[in-house]
């Protein structure tokens, strides 16, 4: 049998690069797309051996071309873009076209091959135009409207196009998301190094955590059995305390670790990346939303229509976070 070939995009990314070990280690044979090349040595770090690196700029719409040319996919995983909600605010427009157009100009290069299934990465911070929701910020205006273009180019043109909307995937590897930082914290009290308090919000703001391992085997299925223009909803399904998930994490370590609590439930925490800032607006595809608003562009189901389930424990992923965490840095200080 003929190998999948799957191209990857944002493949140097958290979900990334999971996504690359996860789909090699399947029999895929995957092509990570990186924006810049890498050294030897940072290509071996990043990626299994058999894992090919084609060298894109996203933005470049005839660059694209070439590359899809280069590689002939049979499934694209869209993971590429950015996600931090402050620094949208102060680079709006360089969100919308690494959000935005990056994903037209993909959608564009495959046009001519409409048997490819792509897979694009949404948000949950999006928005409903069609139920009278407004942006809350740049970011959100930016997936919306990946989203938006890449289901309706879809369905004008013939195309493949499915969306997975994840929410918080967390995990061993360079996230930064606030159980990374989290565990870097952690790591610098356990080292005696001295450090201000670690700042979060409400101990009872709510997230949903998915173990990004678990969200990887979710973007197989998808790709495998999903149906265009469907958007798939890839969650654990159960909400945890912010208080909650680091009274965990700390529950790993003896040492003495500054926590500082107290910032305005509902404000954006200091480096937050997207998926972790508190949703403002109610969003009509979840128990408790207004009734009978209109959909937006698709159907919305969740990824266990598919026969996926999490298996990763939360318990599992907070220490498989620290771990990493503290090999990283053991091997930096040995090197």
């Amino acid at each position: 049998m003929t190998a999948r070939k799957l191209l990857i995009t944002g493949a140097a990314g958290f979900t990334g690069q999971h996504a690359a070990a996860y789909f090699a280690a399947e029999g895929a044979e995957v092509t990570a797309v990186l924006r810049k090349a890498l050294p030897d040595e940072s290509r071996e770090r990043l990626f299994p051996k058999d894992v090919r690196t084609y060298i894109c700029d996203l933005n470049d719409g005839e660059a694209v071309k070439k590359m899809i040319e280069n590689t002939a996919p049979d499934e694209v995983l869209h993971l590429a873009g950015k996600n931090s909600v402050p620094e949208s605010w102060q680079h709006p427009i360089r969100y919308m076209e690494t959000n935005v157009m990056a994903a037209v100009y993909l959608l564009d290069a495959l046009r001519s091959r409409r048997e490819v299934r792509l897979l694009v990465a949404g948000s949950r911070l999006k928005f409903n135009p069609g139920a009278g929701e407004r942006a809350a910020h740049p970011y959100s205006l930016s997936k919306t409207l990946e989203e938006l273009m890449s289901l309706s180019w879809g369905s004008l043109f013939g195309q493949k196009v499915l969306v997975a909307e994840p929410c918080n995937l967390i995990g061993p590897g360079p996230s930064t998301g606030f159980c990374s930082l989290l565990a870097g914290h952690i790591f610098r009290s356990e080292q005696g190094i001295a450090q201000s308090p670690f700042r979060l919000s409400s101990r009872l703001d709510q997230r949903d955590f998915l173990d990004v391992r678990d969200a990887v085997r979710a973007y197989d299925c998808i790709l495998k059995q999903g149906e265009p223009g469907i958007v798939y909803q890839v969650d654990s399904g159960k909400t945890r305390s912010l208080g909650e998930v680091t009274e965990g994490m700390l529950s790993l370590t003896r040492a003495e670790v500054p926590v500082e609590w107290g910032i305005e439930s509902g404000q954006e925490p200091m480096n937050a990346t997207a998926a972790e800032v508190p949703r403002k607006t109610k969003d009509p595809s979840y128990p408790g939303a207004p009734q009978n608003q209109p959909e937006a562009v698709s159907t919305h189901v969740h990824a266990s229509v598919l026969n996926w389930r999490p298996e990763v424990q939360l318990e599992r992923s907070l220490a498989d976070i620290l771990e990493y965490y503290r090999s990283s840095n053991r091997k930096g200080a040995s090197s």
